[in-house]
């Protein structure tokens, strides 16, 4: 089974094929196939590491949907000065299926 690790949004992720990942919000429509960068790959015979990527190596990815996660609580409080903000904050996510690592 091959693995890779691919870069977008600023975050990493472990990706085998078949997979189901949510990444932070990409601008491509659903049902759109899209490469992604990728940092390093491995089966069980080898192991490739990019500086920084590999460039002949390509994770190919269908989008599947786009959402945004579960409300968190920003809250602050200066205790005895009658001082406290709330805020709260909803971050946009890409669902990804990996279709092919190579």
């Amino acid at each position: 089974m091959a693995v890779a690790i691919i870069r977008t949004g600023g975050k990493q992720f472990a990706v085998e094929k078949g997979a189901k990942i949510q990444v932070p919000s990409l601008k491509h429509a659903v049902g759109t196939s899209i490469d992604l960068e990728v940092l390093s790959t491995a089966d069980n015979k080898s192991l490739k590491i990019g500086a920084p990527a590999i460039a002949d190596a390509k994770v190919r990815a269908t989008v599947v949907d786009h959402g945004r996660a579960s409300k968190i609580i920003v809250f602050k409080k200066k205790r005895r000065k009658h001082y406290k903000r709330s805020k709260g904050h909803r971050q946009g996510y890409t669902t990804l299926k990996i279709e092919s690592i190579g």
